[in-house]
C-alpha cells in the first residue's frame, strides 16, 4: 500500500528560454508516452537512516530545470501526427509518498504489477497531452528506512542517455555541488534535422520502419499480442558473460571481437527462438538501438539532450539457422545491424521520417499495454536494448550508490533490456518480457546453454 502525502509542480528557479523548441525527426518518431524508471536506495547499515530532505529534492530539481528547461514544458499535437514542444516553464510534477511495505517485500524489483506503485503514472485516457508534465517524479519512503526515486520522462523529449544525464545532474545539485561547463545539456536539435531537399527515394532500405516477420500460421496478430505476458530479471555473472563472449568469438578471426552486448543479445535471441518452439522455417529478427552521438560526422556533443538513438534491425533469419549454427552467427547478425547505422544511414533515416505525411505509424508504445501498432515486437521477434554503458549506478543524491536501477514497466512480448549489475564488476541484469507460456522454457535454456 502506497500513501501519497503531497504533489506539486516544480518550476525552474530562474527564468528560462520561452517559446517553441524545434523537435528533430528522430524525436517525432519516438513514443509519446513516458518511460518509467525506478532508482532504489537502502540506508547505511550503521545508521539505518537516509538523510532525506523533501525541500532539498524540490530545490535541486528546480535548479536542474533551469538547465534542462524542455522538461518543464508541454507538448502539443500538430498535423501529421507530429508534436511541438512548448518551453513554457509550466513545471515538472513531484509527488511525495510513503509505503506501508518494506523494500524487501518488493523482491528483486521485477517490473511487474507491484513495482508500478513506485513511479508516477499518467492517465493517457483522461489527460490530454497538452496537460501532461513531461517529467514526473515520485519519492517513496519505506518503514525500513529505504527510499525509491521513481521517474517518468516523455520519450519524445529525451532518450535514455539524455534522461540519465539529467538525473545525474539533478543528483549532483541535490548533493550541494554545482554543475561544470562540461555537464551542461546541448539543446540545439537542428543538428538532427533532415536535409532541406531530401532525395525522392531514400538512399537506404529502412526496414526498421517496416513490418517485422509474422508468426507462421497466425492469422490474428492482435490476438497474439493480447496473450498474457510475464516479466523477469535474470542475473548474469561476470564469468557467465565472459563464457558467452568466448563462445561467440570461438574460431573467429575478427578485427574487433564480439562485445558483451553482441554475445549476450545473440544468446537471448537464440533462447527466445527455442522457448517459442516455432517452425524451423520461421523468420525472425531483432530490433535494437544504436546511439548516433558518435556516429555523426562530426559527432554530436555528448551532452546532446534529445533523441539520438536510432533503431536498427538485423537481417531476417530463420529459426533453423539460429539454432543449428554457433553463437557467432547470431552475434554477427547483430553486429551487421549495428554497423549499418552510419552517418549516411542516419541522414537518410531523418529524410525518410520527414517524408511521411503521418508519422504516427512509425511509433511504438510499449509503455502502455493494449495499444496496437504496426511494429508489433513480439513472437517471433525480439527488441533488445542496451543500457550497459549508461551510468545507472552513479546516481547519488547524497545517499550513496543505489542498490537497483531499472525499468518500471515491461509488458510487451519480446521487449528486453541488458543492464549493468549493481556491483559494477562486469555482471549484467537482463530485464525481459515474454509470453507467460514461454517463460519457464526460456529461463531453462538461458542458463543451461551458457
Amino acid at each position: 500500500m502506497i500513501n501519497f502525502k503531497s504533489s506539486c509542480l516544480i518550476v525552474p528557479s530562474e527564468p528560462t528560454p520561452n517559446g517553441l523548441l524545434l523537435l528533430s525527426e528522430s524525436d517525432q518518431a519516438m513514443q509519446w508516452t513516458h518511460a518509467p524508471l525506478i532508482i532504489v536506495y537502502k540506508p547505511n547499515n550503521n545508521t539505518n537512516i537516509i538523510p532525506f530532505s523533501i525541500e532539498t529534492m524540490k530545490n535541486s530539481l528546480s535548479r536542474a530545470l533551469v538547465h534542462y528547461y524542455p522538461l518543464a514544458g508541454r507538448l502539443h499535437w500538430i498535423e501529421g501526427g507530429r508534436l511541438q514542444l512548448h518551453c513554457n516553464a509550466m513545471g515538472a510534477q513531484l509527488t511525495e509518498a510513503y509505503s506501508e511495505s518494506t523494500l524487501d517485500e518488493f523482491g528483486d524489483f521485477t517490473p511487474n504489477g507491484i513495482i508500478q506503485h513506485l513511479f508516477p503514472r499518467v492517465d493517457y485516457t483522461t489527460t490530454s497531452i497538452e496537460e501532461q508534465p513531461l517529467l514526473l517524479v515520485q519519492l517513496t519512503r519505506f518503514p525500513c528506512g529505504g527510499l525509491c526515486v521513481g521517474t517518468a520522462i516523455s520519450h519524445i523529449v529525451a532518450d535514455g542517455r539524455a534522461a540519465m544525464n539529467f538525473t545525474n545532474a539533478w543528483a549532483k545539485l541535490a548533493r550541494g555541488e554545482d554543475l561544470g561547463c562540461d555537464e551542461m545539456p546541448f539543446h540545439d536539435r537542428t543538428m538532427l534535422r533532415s536535409r532541406e531537399a531530401p532525395p525522392v527515394r531514400p538512399c537506404f532500405d529502412h526496414i526498421a520502419f517496416s513490418k517485422p516477420p509474422l508468426l507462421i500460421g497466425c492469422s490474428d496478430t492482435k490476438a497474439e499480442q493480447k496473450k498474457e505476458t510475464s516479466a523477469v530479471l535474470l542475473k548474469v555473472t561476470k564469468e557467465q558473460v565472459e563464457e558467452l563472449q568466448k563462445e561467440a568469438n570461438q574460431n573467429m578471426v575478427l578485427a574487433r571481437p564480439y562485445s558483451r552486448y553482441e554475445a549476450v543479445a545473440g544468446h537471448i535471441w537464440r533462447c527466445a527462438c527455442k522457448a517459442r518452439a516455432g517452425d524451423n522455417c520461421q523468420p525472425t529478427r531483432v530490433r535494437l538501438g544504436a546511439d548516433g552521438r558518435n556516429r555523426f560526422k562530426p559527432p554530436l556533443p555528448q551532452g546532446y539532450f534529445g533523441n539520438a538513438i536510432f533503431e536498427a534491425v538485423t537481417s531476417t533469419c530463420l529459426y533453423a539457422d539460429l539454432l543449428s549454427k554457433p553463437l557467432s552467427y547470431a552475434a554477427g547478425k547483430l553486429r551487421e545491424g549495428i554497423e549499418r547505422v552510419t552517418d549516411e544511414y542516419i541522414t537518410s533515416a531523418l529524410d525518410f521520417i520527414k517524408s511521411q505525411k503521418d508519422v504516427a505509424p512509425l511509433r511504438k508504445n510499449f509503455h502502455v499495454r493494449g495499444i496496437t501498432h504496426i511494429h508489433f515486437l513480439g513472437n517471433p521477434n525480439v527488441n533488445i536494448g542496451s543500457w550497459i554503458s549508461l551510468p545507472l549506478y552513479g546516481i547519488d543524491f547524497g545517499w550513496g550508490k543505489p542498490v537497483y536501477v531499472g525499468p518500471g514497466i515491461l509488458n510487451s512480448d519480446g521487449k528486453i533490456f541488458i543492464m549493468p549489475g549493481p556491483a559494477d564488476e562486469g555482471s549484467l541484469v537482463i530485464a525481459l518480457c515474454l509470453q507467460t507460456q514461454c517463460m519457464d522454457s526460456f529461463k531453462k535454456f538461458f542458463y543451461e546453454d551458457i
